[in-house]
């Protein structure tokens, strides 16, 4: 059975599901999975990228390029 044919299979039985608890360890394992795939790609950025991000974000408030977090709230409200 290829994967697409077992990805449908498993969204029908979730479907049918009415257990909450068997749906909250099935999002539990999904999400802690998520997180282990995540976290097992990240790579370590060198210091002197690092100091670089900083020294760019620095010039940038410099230059205004900032949002504040009120008008950020007001902003994602009207995104909706």
């Amino acid at each position: 059975m290829d994967i697409q044919t077992r990805k449908i299979n498993f969204v029908q039985e979730f479907l049918r599901l009415r257990n909450i608890k068997l749906i909250e360890k099935l999002e539990k394992i999904l999400l802690e999975d998520k997180a282990k795939e995540y976290e097992a790609n990240l790579k370590p950025i060198s210091i002197d990228n690092f100091n670089k991000m900083i020294d760019k974000s620095i010039d940038e408030v410099k230059q205004g390029k900032v949002v504040n977090a009120r008008e950020l709230k007001e902003s994602v409200k009207k995104w909706k």
